[in-house]
């Protein structure tokens, strides 16, 4: 394939790149864009394989191509929706151990092109010398030794970044599937240590541009091994959808560097609209949780365990599905505040069966989703979506805030730290954390297993209000009782 025609592929590829980010923004378009992310990554490896740089072992990409394809269409498959934050974790890993690879690859090639190029650098300046135009041969030299110190930068940042990325998505992709518990791991001096870790791989990046040892490279490597460990790990629960996104950054910035490393556009571009995205999507999210990013990456906010005991609550009042169909039966307006434990329960499709069976007896049913229900954005969105519930009637936390108090019933299913009135109170774990205000609306069920604390290790007081009653069973048991009830 010619370089024209390989650099007009990788541009469509790139358009349709962008125009699968803007599908991906909307719940009716987000079909659309990722047929269009196939397509354009579809050309991107086909173009690859195409071009002058990978014509001599084209067929080993190939079957790396097709035994990375057959074994992620198999956990594709295996895959439940309630397990897609960890999966997502997990594929961050391996774009950050990827750029660790190929910056080793870069090093290692650019070691034995700087040998053949310090020959001949000798050469010309002994030509130079002869010939009378030394100052000309100096500038050239001169240009050749920047491109070649950015080359080295360029290797350092892509180490770095990819091996942070590669450890700290490990201890995500634990924390989130529960191998590791989500209270934050907090060392003495921890933030002192961070710093102490940036300096010495900052010393040693500079040793590796003056001298290109590889055993600087190396040992940045296991350093920054330790650093995404350590980030991560001192990040509470309460705070990891907020993590997942800044990986997904990390990620984006990983790719960016691997593509200057390898001259390659569309992995810059691609590289940066990840980055980028994931950047941003990680300010929405701390804007909406009130938090401060930068509070968050230096040690996070969820701990383990309530500051408040079940005893100094009170009592907490159960009751029955057939109670609660009887409360819908005679409500006119009824919000469904779902949380993780729906989509664990695989409980959205009876619910729809009762929002439609509610609609049809002129009941006014809305959903509050919370910005980080689900543990990541736009979880909950897809559960109700992929149920055919409408999307009119889905709305965001600050749209369905201000309707509680004129709300009947509000039923919350699964959800926890969502609707955790201890957000309001200064010196909680999760202070100042926006949160559905469900206990505003004149009855609320809470449909849970137990009456243990949620994911940050917070104690709930919506339990135990006057105005709140417990169902407890698996939800989507309770769920299909009540719908049976209902009929």
């Amino acid at each position: 394939m010619s370089h024209g025609l390989l650099i007009g592929a990788y541009l469509i590829a790139a358009l349709l790149f962008i125009a699968s980010l803007a599908g991906l923004s909307q719940q009716h378009t987000a079909r659309r864009g990722n047929l269009f992310g196939i397509i354009g990554m579809a050309i991107a490896i086909i173009a690859t394989l195409c071009s002058a740089q990978v014509s001599a072992g084209g067929w080993l990409i190939l079957i790396a191509i097709i035994i990375g394809a057959a074994i992620g269409l198999r956990l594709a498959m295996k895959v439940e929706m309630t397990q897609m934050p960890e999966l997502v974790a997990m594929l961050h890993s391996f774009v950050g151990l990827a750029a660790v690879l190929v910056g080793f690859a870069s090093a290692l090639e650019l070691g034995h092109h700087l040998e053949q190029l310090q020959m001949v650098t000798h050469q010309l300046d002994q030509v130079a010398k002869f010939l009378g135009s030394t100052q000309q041969t100096q500038q050239v030299l001169h240009s050749g030794s920047s491109a070649l110190i950015i080359h080295q930068w360029e290797i350092f940042l892509g180490i770095f970044i990819g091996a942070v990325t590669f450890t700290g998505s490990i201890v995500a992709f634990g924390k989130l599937n529960g191998r590791l518990k989500s209270a934050p791991k907090s060392l003495p001096g921890k933030h002192w240590l961070n710093l102490a870790m940036l300096i010495v791989s900052l010393i040693l990046g500079l040793v590796y541009v003056s001298h290109g040892s590889l055993l600087a490279l190396l040992v940045i490597m296991l350093i920054a091994f330790v650093f995404g460990y350590h980030l991560v790990s001192a990040i509470g629960g309460a705070d990891m959808p907020v993590v997942v996104s800044m990986l997904n950054s990390y990620s984006g910035w990983a790719a960016a560097a691997s593509g200057f490393m390898l001259g390659n556009d569309l992995l810059i571009i691609t590289g940066a609209l990840v980055g980028s995205s994931g950047a941003i999507l990680s300010y929405i999210m701390c804007k909406a949780m009130n938090r401060s990013f930068v509070s968050v990456i230096l040690g996070g906010f969820g701990v383990e365990g309530g500051t408040v005991s079940d005893a100094e609550q009170g009592e907490h009042r159960e009751t029955t599905a057939s109670e609660v169909a009887q409360m819908l039966s005679e409500a006119q307006r009824v919000v469904i505040a779902p949380g993780y434990g729906m989509a664990v329960a695989q409980a959205q499709y009876p619910v729809a069966d009762i929002t439609r069976k509610l609609r049809d007896k002129g009941v006014d049913v809305r959903f509050a989703i919370h910005p980080v229900a689900g543990r990541l954005p736009g979880h909950m969105n897809v559960l109700l979506a992929e149920a055919k519930v409408p999307y009119d009637i889905v709305f965001e936390m600050d749209e369905i805030n201000p309707e509680f108090s004129q709300t009947d019933v509000v039923l919350v299913i699964g959800a926890n730290d969502t609707v955790n009135p201890a957000a309001k109170q200064p010196g909680s774990p999760i202070a100042g954390m926006p949160v559905l205000e469900v206990w505003e609306a004149r009855q609320v069920v809470v449909f849970k297993r137990s009456m243990a604390t949620g994911y940050a290790g917070v104690q709930n007081p919506l339990f135990f209000k006057e105005n709140t009653q417990m169902l407890f069973g698996d939800a989507k048991d309770s769920v299909e009782q009540i719908l049976k009830a209902l009929s």
